[in-house]
Parts: structure tokens; sequence; C-alpha cells
């Protein structure tokens, strides 16, 4: 999608979690070509600084929060962040969250392991997706947010490890449960399920299990893996466009769902 700044966007603000890298920022990215006001948030302080110099070069309005989605009172300290800087917003993308143990059957996953998966991956966006919701039914205008799942959240998955599929599987429930219940006061909530992104963190899973890009290519009947902006092209579409689209769950994935 090809994305260039828009005046009726300039006093928009959106929350981009995870934001740094991978999928998180390439949403960040286009966002910032758009000109609204981003945040991005992650727990990593140095990591998130960078991508907030590096996306400064397209719009100087990026900022990065520093924060942790699994702890209540982190989330609340953004939220508050966000507000007394800009005092309202308008879209959220929930993307942080981790992969967990890959190829590791369910009887063998490590119960440590689990627990950090759910509490990241689900509760996190749970706890951001209280707070987005409660901002927009205050705002006259309402607002969009967008849940990044996973092809594991519709399907079930031999190599994702099933805290991640779980999980996942989770976020999409949390998706039409908060679409239905908020449709009437035009708070749009949707999410999308990538298929394996070539993001650095795919790139080390692959490594790790001796795989290659090749193998991972045939799994998807496109012949390909995405690439960090595909995903972030259907976030930006969710967000600003598909105004009479909630409750949807959007694989971008190449058909690795059928």
């Amino acid at each position: 999608m090809r994305t260039k700044p828009n005046n009726k966007l300039f006093n928009k603000v959106v929350l981009i979690t995870g934001g740094s890298s991978g999928i998180g920022y390439a949403c960040a990215e286009a966002f910032a070509k758009m000109g609204l006001k981003v945040v991005i948030s992650g727990r990593n302080k140095t990591t998130g600084l960078k991508a907030q110099q590096k996306l400064a070069k397209l719009n100087q309005s990026v900022v990065f929060l520093q924060a942790d989605i699994t702890d209540n009172e982190s989330v609340q300290n953004l939220f508050n962040q966000i507000l007394n800087q800009y005092g309202r917003l308008d879209y959220a993308v929930n993307n942080a969250g981790i992969e967990g143990s890959s190829f590791v059957k369910t009887a063998d996953y490590e119960e440590s392991v689990w627990d950090e998966v759910i509490n990241i991956n689900l509760k996190g966006t749970w706890l951001c997706l209280k707070s987005e919701i409660k901002q927009m039914l205050t705002q006259e205008t309402r607002g969009a947010i967008v849940n990044i799942a996973s092809y594991a959240g519709i399907r079930a998955s031999k190599t994702g490890g099933v805290a991640y599929t779980a999980s996942k599987h989770g976020v999409v429930g949390m998706t039409k449960s908060a679409a239905i219940e908020y449709a009437i006061n035009n708070i749009r909530v949707n999410a999308v399920c990538p298929g394996v992104i070539w993001t650095s963190n795919a790139r080390q899973v692959i490594k790790k299990h001796n795989l290659t890009k090749g193998q991972i290519e045939k799994m998807h009947p496109m012949s390909r893996v995405g690439i960090a902006s595909d995903v972030a092209d259907a976030v930006l579409w969710l967000c600003l466009y598909a105004s009479f689209v909630t409750g949807d769950i959007l694989c971008v994935d190449g058909g690795l769902h059928l």
C-alpha cells in the first residue's frame, strides 16, 4: 500500500506495542508516513529509542514510551503519558508478543515458558485493549484497534508450540468479543493473522532448528514468506479505511490457513 501524508490525520494518535522491530516497526513506519502522531512502546529502552530515531526521519511526531504490557501499573502509566501528551488515542495496534518454545510438543512444554507466553501474548493484549477501549469511549470520534494474532490463532500448528497457539486463539476470541460488545459505540476491533513473516525473530527460529527459507516458503501456498510491510498494509487498511469492518480476522499468510 502506497502511503503519503494526509492532512486529516495529522492530529490523530496511534499506539503500537512492540513497535521497535519487526511487524510493529513496519506498522509504525506506515503510520508515520501518513503523518499521524505515532507512539511506539516496548520493554527495551535502548531498542526503542533507536527505532524512534530512525522513524523521526519520516515524521518528527514519533515517540518511544517504555512499558511492560504484562504489568497493569506499567500499562496505566503508558496511557497516562499518552493522554498527558496528546489528550486522545485514535488507533491502537496490539502487536507485542513472543514465540515461546517452537517445535516442543505439549507434554514436553515447560510451565515457566507457558506462563510467560500467556502473560505477554494474551494478558498483555487484554490489558492494553481495556485501556484503549476506555479512552476511546470518552472521545466523540471513537477509534479502531487491531490485534496481531497469527495463523496459529485459527489452526493447529506442529511448529509454534502449544502456548503460542493457545495464546493466539485467545487473541482471536478476545477480538471477536470486544468487537461485538463495542460495535454500537463505533469502536472497531479487528485482528490480523500473519503467516511466517521474514523478521529477525523468524530468522533466528529457522536457524535454530536447522531449517531453510526454502522449506518455510513451501509451507505457504503462494510459495513465499511474508515481509513486515505485508502486515503493516493490512493494519493500515483496517485502521484508516475499513469503516464498516469489525470483528474480522484478516489472514495475511499467503494462504497458509487454508
